[in-house]
């Protein structure tokens, strides 16, 4: 992917309204990964700096082409009102008007709220796998029973029979 990930760098250098850059994550870009969401490697992120999002798309150059052709550039916001749908020039002005505590609050209520949805899920995961590897060891357990029972003396038997040419009794 690096490879092309630098040409498609390279490819938007000059643009005055993309930015298409490399963050190492482990050096001097740490505190900025952490401060983004940054949680695996390698991690593509896109959309306002102030509110990036994961990309999820191919990682092929053809796929970042694409994407960043469609997707990438000024979008709806306070610094581009003209981009933005009537309903989202509403949230922009009723969010500039609330004071900066109020906003705030709000945001970090939001943000406790999409925590919370991760956690739920990693609960509901933890459970998943708990009820997993219980299931996983009662098949086995069940499946050693059904050896110990016999199960192969069994087969060996119906083989021989019927090689041997053995009738039914």
């Amino acid at each position: 992917m690096k490879p092309d990930w630098d040409k498609l760098i390279k490819e938007f250098s000059g643009s005055k309204t993309t930015l298409i850059a490399d963050v190492d994550c482990t050096a001097g870009g740490k505190s900025l990964c952490e401060q983004v969401g940054v949680e695996g490697y390698p991690t593509i992120k896109h959309g306002d700096p102030n509110n990036l999002e994961d990309y999820e798309g191919g990682r092929d150059l053809k796929s970042l082409q694409a994407f960043a052709k469609n997707n990438l550039g000024p979008t709806c916001g306070p610094n581009n009102l003209d981009l933005c749908d009537a309903d989202k020039k509403a949230q922009i002005e009723k969010f500039d008007k609330m004071s900066e505590k109020d906003l705030s609050a709000q945001i970090k209520e939001k943000e406790d709220e999409m925590k919370a949805a991760d956690t739920t899920l990693e609960e509901l995961l933890k459970s998943l796998q708990s009820q997993y590897e219980t299931a996983t060891k009662k098949k086995d357990d069940t499946k050693k029973e059904i050896k110990e029972a016999g199960l192969g003396l069994m087969k060996s038997v119906l083989a021989f029979r019927k090689k041997s040419g053995k009738e039914e009794l």
